[in-house]
């Protein structure tokens, strides 16, 4: 059977139609280009040069933070030895981008357990700095350094290490002490595997927060880093930092998602706790 063929003028609209249609697709356009997910999107898809990524961790170790998965079988085997501390401290722990404070349960189980008092950080979610919940925080750091009576250690991983530098360069007599876990402090804000998805969500560029803050700059307290080669996420070097930038780089060898369980780190933290002076 011969199928008729088909006359590309009859298909044609008339020029009216054709001209409305035109119109109809460039408005559709414009309203697209004017929403909040358009320029989200513009954020993720920033061009940027290679020398500002130069550093973040390659695919492969990138791929090893799907550990994580493992944790809830080998959490149960684990036995760590907890030694009961001299000398109690009170910490606020702030956790990671896009993490809900649960995820930093395991670490507070374990100070508790030597003695220490574990506070969250007093809002849910991580999804990124705002002037509001930059606020809370640092509200929520008063509250406990009026409560207990004494200086507190903040304790943050990933962004919630950025949170604890910047608070503490706002209230320093209220912490006694800041450590922070994969970090990116130092160094290009872009040397990491993250900051086109942060981008997005948070709707502002990683070099261009809504909230004044000199990341490099030391707080005027103690400031320990914790970071690692295995990282997937942040450039170890961005989270080790400089000298000035802090005042000790701890190097050890877990994932960035191992910073929340991983032994070593456990070890670390209550380590610096019983050499904390506050």
């Amino acid at each position: 059977m011969v199928m008729p063929r088909l006359n590309p003028g009859l298909a044609r609209l008339p020029p009216p139609l054709m001209a409305a249609a035109s119109n109809a697709g460039q408005r559709a356009q414009q309203a697209y280009a004017a929403t909040q997910i358009a320029r989200r999107v513009a954020l993720a898809r920033e061009a940027c040069p290679q020398e500002y990524e130069s550093g973040k961790p390659r695919f492969i170790r990138f791929l090893g933070e799907a550990q994580v998965l493992l944790e809830p079988v080998r959490r149960p085997r684990r036995k760590l030895a907890i030694a009961p501390t001299a000398n109690p401290q009170v910490v606020m722990l702030l956790p990671g981008f896009g993490a809900h404070p649960m995820r930093m349960r395991y670490l507070a189980r374990q100070m508790e357990a030597a003695g220490h008092t574990a506070k969250r950080w007093g809002l849910g979610f991580n999804w990124g700095p705002t002037q509001q919940n930059f606020d809370a925080v640092e509200e929520r750091l008063l509250q406990l350094h009026a409560r207990h009576g004494r200086k507190v250690v903040l304790v943050g991983w990933s962004l919630g290490g950025l949170y604890a530098r910047e608070i503490a360069k706002r209230q320093p007599h209220a912490v006694a002490k800041v450590v922070s876990m994969g970090s990116p402090f130092s160094g290009s804000p872009r040397a990491n595997n993250v900051w086109r998805a942060y981008q997005f969500i948070t709707g502002h560029s990683v070099d261009a927060p809504p909230v004044a803050a000199e990341l490099r700059v030391k707080p005027p307290v103690e400031t320990v880093a914790l970071w690692s080669a295995n990282d997937g996420v942040i450039a170890p070097r961005c989270a080790a930092g400089r000298p000035g930038e802090r005042d000790r780089a701890v190097a050890l060898r877990c994932t960035h998602m191992g910073f929340t369980y991983d032994p070593q780190v456990v070890t670390t933290l209550l380590a610096e706790l019983e050499t904390t002076r506050g």
